[in-house]
């Protein structure tokens, strides 16, 4: 279930900040930092959501 939530997390999360580069007007590179730094906070998120299965 941890691995799940981390997966959907960093999925879901990684592509709103890709969609969100996009609505503002970010290149590919800006567009690329921002899901990066998305889909590590989808990692936590992820992760927090797991914990509270547990």
């Amino acid at each position: 279930m941890n691995k799940l939530c981390i997966f959907v997390g960093t999925t879901v999360v990684g592509y709103a900040g890709w969609f969100l580069g996009g609505a503002v007007g970010l290149e590919f590179l800006g567009c690329f930092l921002l899901s990066g730094v998305g889909s590590v906070a989808g990692v936590w998120l992820g992760w927090k959501v797991a914990q509270q299965f547990k």
